[in-house]
């Protein structure tokens, strides 16, 4: 527990010169270019699969309730079941 404490309260220095270390370039350090048109292409391409993702389960959910409604339809107007076989609310044909 005491190490946790005396690696919180340490404060590493920085290094005051503001450079890198002997033998390393910039270059081997950094994205460079390439590397941000390759990030930014992936955020793009996962953007376009999110929003496409998206509209398909829209979609089927779109589906699913207009099958239940058709399957409820269909199960209320089918004959022999009270009323609308009789012209009753449940009827297609508006009489009473």
């Amino acid at each position: 527990m005491h190490h946790l404490i005396l690696a919180l309260t340490v404060t590493p220095s920085p290094n005051p010169t503001g450079t890198l270390r002997p033998g390393l370039s910039e270059d081997q350090v950094t994205p460079g270019t390439w590397g941000f048109v390759l990030t930014a292409f992936i955020v793009i391409l996962t953007t376009f699969l999110i929003v496409d993702m998206v509209r398909r389960i829209r979609r089927v959910r779109y589906r699913a309730q207009v099958e239940e409604a058709r399957l409820a339809a269909e199960s209320g107007d089918a004959p022999g079941e009270g009323d609308s076989a009789q012209g009753g609310p449940g009827s297609l044909d508006g009489k009473p």
